[in-house]
């Protein structure tokens, strides 16, 4: 430690030390009204605490609230998300802000404080726990970057018991049956033929509303898969992992589909005066909305139905016809576009159980010895 004194008669104390982030060496200062024994001891002792602090990681803020939290948990996202991906986040997290006051200090939250909140929304359970799978991951990414010290009530901050149509497989996937009056029930032949190469694709909803005519490749008998679309903002962007890229097979009746779509988007742009490069289109020629044939799809299977169906249902059932005719999982979750897949598993031996059912039924009409 070395003193200096300054023009105004008082001392300036400073000590040397190493910054372990970048190996140089920097100092640090106190000034203080007198140089005698008692104040060189004080700022020694106060140089010594701010050299520790500024070599010490980052203090947990107890006082840090939910909306600060989020604030800096997005601004992260922003950084390492893709943009469709990075929106989701944003609104999920708009959400979670709306339903709990944004100036409760976080290290007074409790998990039953959490539960009765979200209970009170009156919302769906399965919509719950996606806000509350949410809540656990900023508050664990509070934790490992040091604005939370104490997350242990994390734990028992449990899912919701969804007692929905979604949890029972039966209503994940279509039996061929219903599909078949799902398909009659359209009163548009577009959304006819939407469903249709939905369900014999095996597309993703955003991947099918962003494909373009020239994506449809007929002479290599694939269909390229390289981009999806954000429903909210009808935004363009990459699928979300590498999986998802991909080239899927045209099996014959799939192309006779696609066909079909070329050709009524051919004739439907004559008719209303538009051209577009579009593959599926609207009637202006640009993107159809993502809301509008989940609304059509909704009414639909209700009244054909009964209960009500979504694209990704579609998904499943693709998946299903194909296990049904002996495809294997690996190569169903290969032409799907993902790696890992619980529900496929599900699906499966839902469907490999029907097909012993089956097996058994024709057994019980079967004489081997007459």
């Amino acid at each position: 430690m070395w003193i200096e004194e300054t023009k105004s008669g008082k001392f300036k104390f400073t000590e040397q030390y190493m910054d372990y982030m970048t190996g140089k060496k920097k100092r640090v200062s106190v000034t203080l009204p007198k140089n005698t024994a008692a104040t060189r001891k004080n700022a020694a002792s106060i140089l010594v605490r701010m050299i520790e602090e500024k070599q010490s990681a980052p203090k947990q803020n107890s006082n840090i609230t939910l909306e600060e939290l989020v604030e800096e948990y997005l601004r992260h996202q922003e950084l390492i998300l893709k943009a469709s991906s990075y929106r989701s986040t944003y609104y999920l997290c708009n959400a979670i802000l709306k339903i709990f006051d944004k100036d409760i200090k976080v290290s007074n939250i409790t998990p039953i404080f959490l539960r009765e909140t979200l209970v009170r929304t009156g919302k769906p359970n399965g919509y719950l726990n996606n806000i509350r799978n949410r809540m656990v991951a900023i508050f664990h990414w509070g934790y490992d970057n040091d604005y939370l010290a104490d997350i242990s009530f994390v734990s028992k901050f449990k899912l919701f018991k969804d007692k929905t149509q979604r949890e029972k497989i039966e209503d994940k996937f279509l039996e061929p049956n219903e599909l078949d009056i799902l398909l009659k029930g359209f009163k548009s032949r577009k959304w006819e033929l939407l469903t249709r190469f939905l369900t014999l694709s095996g597309l993703r909803i955003g991947e099918a509303l962003a494909l373009e005519s020239q994506d449809i490749d007929f002479s290599r008998h694939v269909i390229h898969i390289t981009k999806t679309i954000f429903p909210a903002f009808k935004s363009i962007d990459t699928p979300k992992t590498l999986s998802s890229v991909r080239d899927v097979y045209i099996q014959p009746e799939l192309e006779k589909i696609c066909r079909d779509i070329m050709l009524f988007i051919k004739q439907e742009g004559l008719f209303r005066g538009y051209r577009t490069k579009l593959f599926l289109c609207n009637t202006k020629g640009d993107y159809v909305s993502y809301l509008v044939y989940c609304n059509v799809l909704k009414q639909t299977s209700m009244k054909s139905l009964g209960r009500k169906i979504t694209p990704h249902v579609l998904r499943h059932t693709h998946a299903s016809l194909l296990m049904a005719n002996g495809m294997s999982t690996d190569a169903i979750s290969r032409r799907l576009g993902h790696e890992n897949s619980e529900i496929t598993r599900r699906v499966y031996l839902h469907v490999t159980e029907k097909l012993k059912e089956q097996e058994q039924e024709q057994m019980k009409k079967i004489h081997l010895i007459g």
